[in-house]
């Protein structure tokens, strides 16, 4: 069994970023930045007069999309004050940070400017958080960990992104005990149902095995996002995988009669949980369907399953002509035998008969008295006595199948007699 990997996407760190507004080089801020007991909002402090031309005119070359000749400015500063510098290292991590493959050169920047605590409060905090999602777009996922610490930290919010991405941090680094903790937390943050965290979690306790658990959560899953095919399915595999095969076709069968089962596999499996449930029919006529339409492929596991599915549901000559088909495509003799078995089976000795033929060809030696036994039998019942003799005598040259075969000869011999047929 297989679930998707890497469960959340890639994070899109831009959507995080958010470039500092200037009114008379002044941030405004609508809502406080940090939210802990007692919390009191730090002086506002802005860069020196010479610093903030430079910043001021940064700004504007970058208002114009003009971005190299922003960060130019950016890198002629060069200033002892506390605050200049981390301001200013500030911006141009920003800046590079919008820039495809400039996330490594953007953290040293970044990780710079908040580390003596010199911005606004509202600027320390949103720069932890982009330092943190920066770190996990590149993958350095305990790095990343680490600053969602520090911005939780600094800032006491709950916000439930910002839990998914530790959680997702913690699934990469294959730490699977440290996965539940903070997607527990961003579920009962979320206003509206995420499908991420129930996804990291599912995937936490699916490689710990944990078939409980991951029921429960792909459970929650279906009942949270109905819309979803794949919740479906994969919550009827988690059923089948602890053996409780009554609530997995359960759900599969819902699954499929909503269009939600449109894989090969899936429809493979659906059919055979009909077949481990007693109801053969279903089994082998939803594997019909589906060979007619072409999801199903037309090859020879397929057609045997679906031959063997019909013969459960004793629909004899249906399974007959689908042994037939795959027996035409593997030449297998075991295929071509059961073709001819179920066609005697039948009565139709007729045509079991060269089904018997081609798997006596193919055996090369292996259950030759067998086959010449079927073969004897088929042409006795057709009233052919002198071949069901001829066979019955090559039977009789197999030690597995001598004994039948001298009984038989006997009958054959009384009943050619009675009809006048000379051996």
């Amino acid at each position: 069994m297989k679930i998707t990997k890497n469960p959340i996407s890639k994070l899109i760190v831009l959507s995080s970023m958010v470039l500092c507004s200037y009114s008379g080089l002044v941030q405004a801020q609508s809502a406080p930045p940090v939210v802990c007991p007692g919390y009191k909002q730090g002086p506002s402090n802005i860069p020196s007069e010479r610093v903030g031309k430079k910043i001021q005119k940064a700004f504007e070359a970058y208002n114009n999309e003009q971005l190299q000749e922003a960060l130019t400015i950016l890198y002629e500063i060069d200033t002892s004050d506390a605050f200049d510098r981390a301001f200013t290292d500030k911006f141009i991590g920003q800046l590079l940070a919008s820039q495809e493959g400039q996330a490594s050169k953007a953290l040293g920047y970044l990780q710079n400017s908040v580390k003596d605590k010199q911005l606004t409060d509202a600027d320390h905090a949103s720069i932890l958080k982009l330092v943190a999602d920066l770190n996990l777009q590149e993958q350095k996922y305990s790095d990343a960990l680490v600053w969602y610490q520090k911005y939780i930290d600094f800032t006491c919010k709950q916000d439930p992104d910002v839990y998914v991405r530790m959680a997702n941090a913690n699934y990469e680094l294959k730490q699977w005990d440290k996965v539940v903790g903070p997607a527990d937390k961003a579920i009962a943050l979320y206003e509206k149902p995420n499908k991420n965290p129930y996804v990291l979690k599912l995937s936490a306790f699916f490689e710990r095995k944990m078939w409980p658990q991951t029921i429960e959560v792909a459970e929650e899953l279906v009942r949270q996002f109905p819309d979803t095919a794949q919740w479906w399915s994969q919550l009827g595999m988690f059923y089948a995988q602890v053996e409780d095969f009554k609530k997995s076709l359960a759900m599969l069968e819902v699954a499929y009669n909503n269009g939600f089962l449109t894989k090969e596999s899936e429809i493979r499996v659906l059919s055979q949980l009909y077949a481990t449930n007693d109801i053969p029919y279903k089994a082998a006529t939803i594997m019909e369907k589906h060979l007619k339409d072409g999801l199903l492929k037309s090859d020879e596991k397929n057609l045997a399953s679906l031959a063997n599915a019909f013969h459960s549901a004793k629909e004899i000559k249906k399974a007959a002509y689908y042994y037939g088909k795959a027996a035409a495509l593997s030449n297998d003799v075991d295929h071509y035998r059961r073709q001819g078995s179920l066609l005697a089976a039948a009565e139709d000795y007729k045509n079991a008969i060269p089904a018997f033929d081609k798997a006596l060809e193919l055996s090369k030696g292996k259950d030759e008295g067998k086959l010449h036994i079927e073969l004897m039998t088929s042409y006795f019942y057709l009233n052919d006595f002198k071949q069901a003799h001829k066979h019955v005598k090559l039977a009789m040259n197999d030690s597995a199948t001598a004994r039948t075969a001298k009984s038989w000869e006997a009958y054959i011999k009384e009943k050619a007699r009675n009809r006048g047929v000379k051996l």
